[in-house]
């Protein structure tokens, strides 16, 4: 069974590994998501050393074509969100599934 990494964990860990209080831990983590946000939000990258990088991209409108039934149907423009893991993530990801 696969667990689920919260905000409320994010905070609760910060509670007990740096000493703010749970409130201050809820605020801080609050304000690191937003400003990770609204930096995309705005079409900046976000850069995490060691962690990742997150991005947005635009696509454009092209035909696609519905798996069960053969239909075409068009999909329109968007933008999207991207995540490329660092090679130390990958590679911290790769040893963890080797025990």
């Amino acid at each position: 069974m696969s667990k689920t990494l919260t905000r409320m964990d994010l905070s609760e860990s910060i509670f007990r590994e740096v000493g703010l209080s749970r409130n201050e831990s809820t605020v801080l983590v609050e304000s690191v998501l937003k400003h990770i946000s609204d930096s995309l939000v705005s079409g900046e990258s976000v850069k995490i050393s060691s962690f990742g990088t997150f991005e947005t991209r635009e696509k454009t409108a092209r035909i696609g074509r519905n798996p069960k039934t053969g239909e075409e149907a068009p999909i329109t423009a968007r933008r999207v969100l991207t995540f490329r893991p660092s090679h130390l993530m990958k590679e911290r990801v790769e040893n963890g599934n080797k025990k």
